[in-house]
């Protein structure tokens, strides 16, 4: 099992673009035997300590295998709509991990 943490930070006033691209990337990851753990919009005030920039939106993903994150990653329909992504993310951080 392979979990994959998301830092995300959209372009200012590309949100809807950003939701567009979610509404096609989210449901394809249970097609490569993923579950969205995760998905959360964090407010400032919801931040106790930090010394990086608050992401936009923080998602918590779980594969059953490195395989099927890859595999996820080239997803001929996903890969369709990239251009939304690349639109309206500005930057990511991708951490990857296993459960302890």
């Amino acid at each position: 099992m392979i979990f994959i943490t998301q830092l995300i930070y959209i372009k200012e006033g590309q949100e809807e673009v950003f939701f567009q691209f979610e509404e096609i990337a989210i449901p394809t990851i249970s097609k490569y035997n993923g579950r969205l753990l995760l998905r959360l919009r964090p407010h400032e005030n919801s931040f106790i300590e930090s010394s990086i920039e608050k992401p936009f939106e923080v998602h918590l993903v779980e594969f059953d295998a490195e395989s099927d994150f890859e595999n996820f990653m080239k997803d001929e329909e996903r890969k369709r709509f990239l251009h939304l992504k690349e639109q309206s993310i500005r930057s990511s951080v991708l951490i990857k991990g296993d459960k302890l």
